[in-house]
């Protein structure tokens, strides 16, 4: 059973209380809840979970130069490795080999 929330007489006492207490002994339910999620957010969680991560192992200095590669890009390295390989791809699909 959920316990009784107190009243708050300020954001503040409210903020003391949380910090000492559990929000699951307040819960009312475990019933699930509804939701409607952004559409923004739901097209990024979609596109993720087309995605699986790998393990890949590089020498330290390509890691390096990759990484100030995409320094002067101003992008994350990850991605430019992303799009390198999407890059050659296309040109290897292309070529007909």
């Amino acid at each position: 059973m959920a316990k009784t929330l107190p009243e708050f007489k300020s954001e503040k006492e409210e903020a003391e209380f949380w910090d000492t207490h559990n929000s699951l002994d307040y819960i009312e339910s475990d019933e699930p809840v509804e939701m409607e999620l952004d559409p923004e957010l739901a097209a990024k969680i979609r596109e993720r979970a087309r995605t699986k991560q790998v393990t890949l192992r590089l020498r330290v200095s390509q890691i390096e130069a990759v990484k100030e590669i995409a320094r002067r890009k101003d992008i994350p390295y990850q991605t430019l490795i992303r799009s390198w390989i999407a890059e050659a791809i296309r040109r290897e699909q292309g070529s007909g080999a």
